[in-house]
């Protein structure tokens, strides 16, 4: 099994599926974690995920030296539980995406096929949206056949 830090990443898990949202700093990464936080989703890593394959299966974990703890722009540190969750999708927050993306971007990470979505970040519903493309274009469960 091997093993990468992904810097300027933060990850949440819905449903027990990790959400990578990547950018750069001050791009929102950490305010869409926490809207996605506030609607029940998971604190997986802030500003760096740990990516394991397990199995073919790809999964993000919190670095150890962050585990737990977010960065929230003029407040500080703040604690909260973390977990690891088998990676799902990768939202990249640019101002320029496309209103209607008609083509879906792939990008391999340890050697699996991760969906990437553009995502224009900082509006009022942005964790919405972002919990419907997880719906749409992330990743499912492995089946019980899949599973190594």
């Amino acid at each position: 099994m091997t093993s990468t830090v992904l810097p300027n990443v933060t990850a949440v898990a819905i449903d027990g599926r990790a959400l990578l949202i990547e950018g750069p700093s001050g791009s929102g990464k950490t305010s869409l974690a926490l809207a996605l936080i506030d609607r029940g989703a998971m604190l997986i890593g802030d500003d760096a995920v740990t990516l394991v394959n397990d199995g073919g299966q790809l999964v993000a974990a919190p670095p150890p030296n962050t585990r737990g703890k977010i960065e929230v722009r003029n407040v500080g540190i703040v604690e909260m539980p973390a977990m690891e969750a088998p990676v799902a999708i990768i939202l990249t927050l640019d101002h320029d995406a496309e209103r209607y993306p008609l083509e879906l971007g792939f990008r391999e990470l340890e050697g699996v096929a991760i969906p990437l979505l553009r995502f224009a970040p900082g509006d009022a519903v942005q964790a919405i949206r972002a919990e419907y493309a997880l719906l749409k274009h992330g990743l499912g469960f492995p089946s019980p056949t899949q599973t190594a």
